[in-house]
């Protein structure tokens, strides 16, 4: 069965980690040359969307950002036929999308359709994995590891609380989530948590929650489908504010972070997100890293599934497959490639200009990551 990314824990706690070690590499395959991967935003974006598209590039393939009213997904056509036709084209699909239910009618058709074709959750309602995976690289990296951690979520218990939960149980860290009465981490995610080994506490008291962490996190008040609670909400989350006050009483070395954007004199204030604790642009930087990992090990796995049913494999996009539409047609059950084949001849005819990438060509895009990772002097 293809693998799919729609929640951290749809990975185990060694998957997780080959998806750390793979991030963590400077050296980076080809995984997708001459292939295409789809990146499907309802929502904007600006860290989600540069840093996918250029995690793609990467690994030698070529990002195709499509915006919701491209496709419309349930009003122009359903979201089940916009998979299967990305799939005939694509290596891999990201979605941020309003409804976490679309991605997973999307996995429904396309493993229905026997198309080799990994899909991955760039955000939505429920869950926001990637940036979760991004958060467990830089807490590894600025604290030498990520078991034993003391995580303090002080916030909203929304879709980054409920990711952010998962991650830290693989990872072996614990964490303790803050939210006002009525914001709460629903009981069955607390109970998710657990259900992977996780240590993690409920509480209403910010100041509880942080105190001796390791790591401060904080997201945004009011997420993107929420504006008309903002007033509601700032007045809900008063004294959950990430200032001073609540870093004085975490470690002292502790990480404070924040997946962006921030509202400063809101959820954080600013002497915290900009001062000499915030490791909020490393963790930035670590979306593309982060996310780069994943699509090598979505596409690896992937790419065994079709090589083991007895096809090329995803990556190799079989123009056959594309002409014969999904696996059961009538041309793939006569013995053609099939729809996981993906046609690498096709790739290749793609548009002029792809081919200098493909041949693996690093380009002006990859400009010196390593300092990019790093950020402007004295972030790291």
């Amino acid at each position: 069965m293809t693998r799919h990314f729609l929640e951290v824990d749809d990975l185990s706690r060694p998957e997780l980690a080959e998806v750390l070690d793979l991030a963590a590499q400077r050296d980076y395959p080809q995984l997708l040359a001459r292939q295409g991967v789809a990146l499907l935003f309802e929502k904007p974006s600006a860290r989600t969307r540069n840093s996918t598209e250029v995690a793609v590039f990467q690994l030698g393939g070529h990002p195709v950002t499509i915006r919701g009213e491209e496709v419309g997904l349930d009003t122009r056509e359903p979201a089940e036929d916009v998979a299967r036709v990305l799939a005939c084209y694509h290596a891999a699909i990201g979605g941020r999308v309003m409804d976490h239910h679309s991605l997973e009618r999307m996995v429904a058709a396309i493993d229905g359709a026997g198309m080799a074709v990994p899909v991955f959750n760039l955000l939505s309602d429920l869950a926001h994995p990637c940036q979760a995976v991004a958060d467990v690289l830089t807490i590894k990296e600025v604290l030498g590891g990520t078991e034993g951690v003391h995580i303090a979520y002080v916030g909203d218990g929304n879709n980054m609380a409920r990711s952010l939960a998962r991650a830290s149980a693989l990872v072996g860290a614990s964490i303790t989530v803050a939210t006002p009465e009525g914001y709460a981490l629903p009981v069955s995610d607390v109970e998710a948590v657990r259900a992977i080994g996780g240590s993690i506490e409920v509480t209403s008291q910010p100041e509880e929650a942080v105190k001796g962490a390791d790591v401060v996190y904080t997201d945004v008040w009011t997420s993107m489908g929420q504006e008309a609670e903002a007033q509601a909400r700032r007045a809900a989350f008063t004294g959950f504010m990430v200032d001073q006050h609540l870093i004085d009483l975490a470690s002292p070395e502790v990480a404070v972070m924040h997946c962006l954007p921030a509202h400063r004199g809101e959820e954080i204030s600013a002497e915290v997100v900009d001062g000499p604790r915030s490791v909020v642009w490393q963790q930035a930087a670590n979306r593309m890293h982060s996310v780069r990992g994943l699509i090598a090990w979505l596409v690896t796995h992937a790419r065994e599934e079709g090589t083991a049913a007895g096809g090329a494999g995803a990556p190799a996009q079989a123009e056959e497959a594309g002409r014969r539409g999904p696996a059961g047609d009538k041309g793939t059950a006569a013995g053609g490639a099939g729809a996981p084949a993906l046609g690498e001849e096709a790739g290749r005819r793609g548009p002029a200009g792809d081919k200098g990438t493909a041949a693996g060509g690093a380009g002006a895009p990859a400009q010196a990551e390593e300092a990019g990772r790093r950020g402007p002097a004295g972030e790291k």
